[in-house]
């Protein structure tokens, strides 16, 4: 019974030996052991202290750091009076009797036009075209060397006009003024239809007749960066589009 304690204590003992790595204590430490009084929570606590004291301390943002990024973000933010043309527009021909056709695209019926033109075709001829069947207007401008790269093409200014495959002279970018906007106001609410407006007392265009007007929603088609198309929308889906007009930079 003594030898196999014995023999189990040695092969005990040369196991451990073999896995782990004892090492001998003075004969001081071994006679003069003292209580130890480390705990785990005291051990946790001190390496908190020295981690927090190696950790370096975050500046934060000065008050002028902060007034600068907000300036930056108030300057790239998008404005409302500025619209960009998604893939459907609500496009509007009006002018009076005997005056100029006007053609304006609108993203949102409240905002100003994005693409406002006036063609050379006087109103009468272009309600004569539209009377007769399918209209196809077709407006080009010339790519010039000295132009911006970045000048988008509802930008450009100045346009060879064609209506049905017949050369109408030109047409011209114009600004929304009052007028414009008076229009504009006035058939907000029609989402599609053609009318007659009176004219405005006062204006000076009594002599040019009624206001004659068409609106409807256009279907815009991106061919490339020099070339755009815009489809009238039927609302009863039969057909082709009763007109169409084309952007095209050449």
């Amino acid at each position: 019974m003594s030898n196999s304690l014995h023999d189990s204590s040695s092969s005990s003992s040369s196991f451990s030996r073999r896995y782990f790595t004892w090492k001998n204590k003075p004969q001081e430490e071994q006679h003069h052991q003292e209580p130890l009084s480390f705990t785990l929570s005291s051990r946790f606590s001190e390496e908190d202290k020295q981690n927090n004291l190696k950790k370096p301390e975050k500046k934060k943002p000065s008050a002028s750091k902060l007034r600068t990024a907000l300036t930056v973000i108030g300057r790239i933010r998008p404005t409302t009076n500025r619209s960009r043309l998604g893939g459907r527009v609500v496009g509007t021909l009006f002018g009076y009797r005997r005056g100029h056709v006007y053609f304006a695209l609108q993203e949102d019926p409240k905002q100003n036009p994005t693409f406002l033109i006036e063609l050379s075709t006087p109103t009468s001829v272009l309600v004569r075209e539209m009377a007769s069947g399918l209209v196809r207007i077709a407006l080009e401008c010339e790519r010039k060397a000295e132009r911006k790269k970045n000048c988008k093409l509802v930008e450009e200014a100045l346009w060879r006009t064609y209506c049905n495959g017949k050369k109408c002279g030109y047409a011209s970018r114009r600004e929304c003024g009052a007028e414009e906007q008076r229009i504009l106001k006035a058939v907000e609410p029609i989402t599609m239809g053609a009318g007659v407006l009176p004219a405005a007392e006062g204006n000076g265009n009594g002599s040019e007749g009624e206001l004659m007007y068409m609106r409807a929603r256009f279907e815009r088609v991106i061919g490339s960066k020099d070339s755009e198309a815009f489809y009238m929308m039927s609302p009863d889906c039969n057909g082709g589009p009763e007109l169409s007009i084309y952007l095209l930079r050449i």
